[in-house]
């Protein structure tokens, strides 16, 4: 993992589970658990005091879900450098677009290896979201049954052709080396394209960017291959 220390805040209504992450990750050298909290409101307060690189919050709580806290943190400007992993026990759960869209940088489910929460951690710290196919899978079947929302997404046209066509392909869940080899390009400039895209949309992160991506229409999902205009 990374040399510079990692500080994370547990938000979870349960004390076992949140004693398990704890004890994980304080055995690395380079993570500090800066405090944890039993609800959403008390998580919320545990952030602003501390500001951690990474919070850690389960989806369903007392007083205030994970939901909320994140749509608290996306909107604070003193937050702007928290990300927040949702926990969950399903991977297909129902609150992913949800949770997505409030502004959260990806998800974990509780009983993952500890190997892959610690590799997640470090991912997320580094500015990438956390979005596994698993992930892609729910948001594409949120949108089988609903057309896109242009009313409320951002234009597109204010992307190149080039943008667009890494939006859809990351929105399928394709890594920057991926998107690198699809489009015959190198992977730094794919990554180029991304933060472009994301800059001029506004978005937070990568997971807000693949929010646009379905919320625009940008990518049809019934699996057709991605629209590039």
């Amino acid at each position: 993992m990374t040399d510079q220390v990692i500080r994370v805040a547990l938000v979870d209504d349960q004390a076992l589970m949140r004693a398990g992450f704890r004890a994980l990750l304080e055995a690395e050298d380079c993570i500090e658990v800066v405090g944890e909290a039993s609800d959403g409101e008390r998580g919320l307060e545990l952030i602003r005091a501390h500001v951690p690189d990474i919070a850690l919050i389960d989806v369903q709580m007392p007083v205030m879900t994970g939901i909320e806290a994140t749509r608290h943190i996306a909107a604070d400007p003193a937050l702007s450098a928290v990300r927040v992993v949702i926990l969950t026990n399903y991977g297909h759960d129902e609150y992913v677009f949800e949770a997505l869209r409030a502004g959260a940088s990806g998800f974990l489910l509780k009983d993952t290896e500890p190997a892959d929460l610690l590799q997640a951690i470090e991912v997320v710290a580094g500015g990438e979201a956390l979005l596994s196919p698993a992930v892609t899978r729910t948001l594409i079947g949120e949108f089988v049954s609903r057309p896109p929302d242009r009313a409320t997404a951002p234009g597109l046209e204010c992307l190149t052709r080039r943008e667009r066509e890494v939006t859809a392909l990351a929105a399928r869940g394709l890594t920057n080396e991926e998107i690198a080899e699809h489009m015959v390009i190198s992977p730094f400039t794919a990554k180029t394209h991304i933060s472009r895209a994301m800059t001029k949309l506004g978005a937070r992160d990568r997971a807000q960017l693949v929010v646009f991506a379905y919320e625009s229409g940008l990518v049809a999902p019934r699996g057709s291959d991605p629209s590039v205009c």
